[in-house]
């Protein structure tokens, strides 16, 4: 019988999910806090939007920024290993440009 590796679902999935959350931290910090931090003005304050709104994730030169694109990138990078790895044990690697070799009959004596 063989035997069924089994992963538990964050092993399996945190890739995805860093990237999911890195998307949604990005679009709540450039896209949503800026419209709700002006509506907040022009609602509240019943005057002119006269402050901007100032991205969280940039402060600090940026470094959340840099630290993410790291964690996903390097792990990017570490999951194409593992699947080139595992390709490659199992005999079933792609050659790119190397022609298969021709079949030959055994000759009938």
């Amino acid at each position: 019988m063989s035997e069924i590796k089994k992963e538990d679902w964050m092993q399996k999935r945190w890739r995805p999910a860093m990237g999911w959350l890195y998307m949604g931290i990005c679009a709540f910090d450039f896209v949503i806090f800026p419209i709700l931090w002006n509506l907040a003005q022009a609602t509240y304050l019943k005057t002119i939007v006269f402050t901007q709104w100032s991205p969280l994730t940039l402060q600090g030169a940026g470094f959340f920024h840099i630290a993410m694109g790291a964690v996903l990138g390097l792990s990017a990078y570490g999951r194409s290993q593992e699947k080139i790895a595992t390709t490659t044990s199992n005999g079933n690697a792609p050659v790119f440009g190397a022609r298969k070799p021709a079949k030959t009959e055994d000759p009938v004596l």
